[in-house]
């Protein structure tokens, strides 16, 4: 516990949660990697909760710089990796994500004193497209092989991440772990999953209803990632993660609408959707104004309708869910106040 760990991605949505779980856990010898235009109010609020200010290391610096890396990876032991690219660029997810992560674990292996590299990554990168409705999506399951036709540049991004963690693994001896977690929701992320549906010209059109949600509270994420970097005998290991209870896009929506009121709603069955999807793919081909992320395997990925188990996450890292899912649901809403949107 008292070895040196590194997370970046600090001061993000599940990065200030996973410090402070680390903090929860005991351990104290943290070093944050934080970008120089961050804004920690909330992971300064945790270090000063834990009145640890001058033990946890606030590094600023940019995951694109090796010199940077090295001075980051310095001694460290075990690194949380959560940092990723957001943009829509195929250039910029390549930079900031695969590029980032590669120079890492360059520095981890010349600099640092490997014990685990814990990579988080997103269920982005399964591909569910030739998997039936309503069957299990699980640590098993298929891997998108052509993330450029779906689209989806964050997918390829998380793809890259993990190629060059295993690529590491296998050719440096890196210790590694890769964290899939699902939808990942609490206070402090407002807006509806895309998974539930998407917004056009002021109104929601909600996709299915009885399709399972992979959700998982953003503090029982992160004691799961936690305990990625700090269980023995899991090294190469991949896990999901996924709540007990999950519910259904209906029953979100429902909870949703019942604390914030609106949206406008229209209701798409699954095959309704697939074919607008497969319209618009076939379109964009010819004009280019329409998007292009509405094909049919991005369709396919957020609404198809899978099962989603926890069962190797509770069996192999003996983690459970520490705020059960009305619990969990209630925290979400109350950040709404009553009745407001």
């Amino acid at each position: 516990m008292n070895d040196l760990i590194l997370i970046t991605g600090s001061n993000g949505f599940i990065g200030t949660r996973v410090v402070e779980s680390l903090l929860k856990n005991g351990c104290r010898n943290i070093r944050c990697f934080v970008r120089p235009s961050s804004k920690l109010g909330q992971l300064n609020e945790i270090l000063c909760r834990y009145k640890v200010e001058s033990q946890v290391e606030i590094f600023s610096g940019d995951l694109s710089s090796s010199v940077d890396c090295a001075r980051a990876a310095k001694g460290v032991s075990v690194i949380y990796h959560l940092a990723a690219s957001f943009e829509r660029s195929v250039d910029l997810v390549l930079k900031n994500s695969a590029q980032a992560t590669e120079n890492l674990l360059r520095a981890f292996t010349a600099h640092g004193n490997p014990k685990r590299f814990v990579l988080v990554s997103s269920f982005a990168v399964y591909s569910n497209i030739k998997m039936k409705r309503g069957s299990l999506l699980d640590e098993t399951s298929p891997l998108e092989d052509s993330p450029k036709q779906r689209a989806d540049a964050y997918a390829l991004g998380k793809l890259k991440q993990e190629e060059i963690v295993r690529d590491f693994g296998r050719t440096q001896g890196i210790p590694f772990v890769v964290v899939r977690p699902g939808t990942v929701f609490g206070p402090g992320k407002r807006e509806l999953t895309g998974r539930i549906g998407l917004r056009v010209a002021g109104v929601f059109l909600h996709v299915g209803g009885s399709n399972q949600l992979p959700l998982t509270y953003v503090e029982n994420c992160a004691d799961a990632i936690v305990l990625a970097g700090i269980t023995p005998n899991v090294d190469g290991e991949t896990f999901n993660v996924v709540d007990d209870d999950l519910l259904t896009s209906g029953q979100f929506l429902s909870a949703y609408r019942k604390r914030v009121g609106g949206p406008v709603t229209l209701r798409l069955p699954y095959f309704v959707i697939y074919l607008l999807c497969t319209l618009c793919e076939l379109g964009s081909r010819w004009v280019k104004r329409l998007p292009a992320k509405y094909n049919r395997q991005h369709c396919a990925a957020e609404w198809k309708g899978n099962k989603f188990s926890n069962h190797k996450l509770k069996e192999r890292l003996n983690w459970t869910p520490r705020i059960p899912m009305k619990q969990a649901m209630d925290s979400f809403l109350a950040q709404f106040g009553s009745g407001s949107s």
